[in-house]
């Protein structure tokens, strides 16, 4: 089994360092990874909190577009009516 890289034959000392040292480089990369799906998270609840602002703010503006059509097409008819009179 010489071609095979991983072969380790029991009787060889195993540089426990390098396992170490990928373990440690793990643990930090897992650290990160944390860190990074916290952040994440917290980005995407002030999303959304921004999100559901945005909606109750335009569902105001078209009430209030709704309004001022409503407004001006009553001006409109009363400008008609206003013509049409003798």
């Amino acid at each position: 089994m010489a071609g095979h890289a991983y072969y380790l034959r029991m009787s060889e000392p195993y540089d426990y360092s390098i396992t170490s040292q990928a373990l440690a480089d793990l643990e930090q990369r897992v650290e990160q990874l944390t860190e990074h799906c916290v952040r994440l998270n917290e980005e995407n609840r002030a999303l959304q909190r921004q999100l559901q602002q945005l909606q109750r703010e335009r569902g105001s503006l078209i009430e209030k577009h709704e309004l001022a059509k409503n407004r001006v097409e009553a001006m409109i008819q009363r400008l008609k009516a206003m013509e049409d009179a003798p």
